[in-house]
């Protein structure tokens, strides 16, 4: 009983998006059309970043980098601004929820050994916070984006012109948030690594990372791509299959199941395109503090031409409530480990998200 709770609590989001697809189906009853529902390319890319990231983060590439910048690190401000910055750049190439997965529990440890948990509620609500909004400025640095990207089939530099102003603010506020961490020395050494990465793994993961680029950007087949990773993986580690989190592929699935009935029901789909059509950044926004800004980002697109407004719209929808971005309760289950009142870091994590969404929307308003 209690591994079925545990399952229901951490895959909510799947469970949902099966039950819609499921409701729908009621409705439009399946049939061979479904297939054209499910946009292949997007799952194809998931699966060989995910398994790319997962190996990386296996071999533990990403704590040793952030080890070695944190010996610059000489008070409590500088680590707040070394950690919360290392979530923002290194969210557009790993993922806003491998970046958290990775530096949040290296944080902690960091903290517990410099005496400093105090800075916890702040410090892990910062990262958050800057792993969500650096995300924002790849294609690959979150489901979203990776999906709508490949699917719009956007232009490289559209996107980035889209969604570099917010970048570019997220990137100071984070910064100027730092300042009000209170300065004091700190007096920690950094934890290194007792054995070197296997450089023959390490080779093989940038490979296929640099493979999977390509492919983003339409330079080689998702079919060679996924047919490549797939293999290499087997043959060289075999064992990061396993890591690969194959819930959010199924939670994709279900939903373009979802999602491709709803058009199919000429009621429904003409009420959501009134809505949707021409407030496409206050309806992603709005959307995502409830359902999450990737589902958001999936229902909504069904629904509307206007890619760029949804892109700003579910980036920055990913800020506010802490379900928002699915990436706030990796953090979230850390910070609750620690026996740190779950209270008080929402109440935290609330109002800078709020702050950050509000000075976002208010930079929206005046470029529009």
């Amino acid at each position: 009983m209690t591994s079925v709770k545990n399952f229901i609590k951490n895959e909510a989001v799947l469970i949902i998006s099966f039950i819609l697809a499921a409701a729908s189906a009621f409705i439009v009853h399946p049939n061979p059309g479904y297939i054209d529902y499910i946009d292949f390319r997007t799952l194809a890319l998931l699966f060989c970043l995910m398994a790319v990231m997962a190996g990386l983060n296996k071999l533990g590439i990403f704590r040793i980098l952030a080890s070695k910048l944190l010996s610059f690190s000489s008070d409590s401000r500088s680590l707040c601004l070394i950690l919360s910055l290392l979530c923002f750049f290194s969210s557009m190439v790993i993922t806003n929820d491998v970046a958290l997965i990775t530096f949040v529990p290296f944080s902690i440890i960091i903290l517990t050994l410099s005496g400093k948990t105090n800075l916890l509620i702040p410090l892990v609500t910062l990262e958050t916070v800057a792993a969500n909004l650096g995300s924002m400025l790849t294609p690959i640095g979150n489901p979203q984006n990776l999906y709508l990207f490949s699917s719009f089939e956007m232009k490289t530099a559209d996107f980035f012109r889209v969604l570099l102003p917010y970048a570019i603010l997220s990137l100071i506020l984070t910064a100027v948030s730092c300042v009000f961490i209170k300065k004091e020395k700190l007096s920690f050494t950094p934890e290194t690594e007792n054995s070197k990465p296997d450089a023959k793994l390490c080779i093989i993961y940038f490979i296929l990372f640099a493979v999977s680029l390509l492919t983003v950007f339409r330079v080689i087949p998702y079919i060679i791509t996924l047919a490549v990773s797939v293999i290499a993986i087997l043959i060289f580690d075999r064992r990061t299959i396993l890591k690969i989190d194959y819930s959010l592929l199924l939670t994709f699935t279900f939903l373009f199941i979802f999602i491709g009935n709803l058009k199919n029901i000429a009621p429904v789909s003409d009420f959501l395109r009134s809505i949707v059509g021409g407030n496409e950044v206050l309806v992603g926004v709005a959307s995502s503090q409830i359902f999450s800004n990737v589902p958001a980002a999936l229902l909504l697109s069904g629904f509307t031409e206007n890619v760029n407004d949804l892109l700003i719209g579910v980036n920055l929808g990913g800020l506010g409530t802490l379900i928002a971005s699915m990436a706030s309760l990796i953090s979230f289950k850390y910070v609750i480990k620690e026996n740190v009142q779950s209270g008080r870091y929402i109440l935290v994590f609330s109002v800078v998200n709020i702050i950050y969404l509000a000075l976002n929307l208010a930079l929206w308003a005046i470029i529009k």
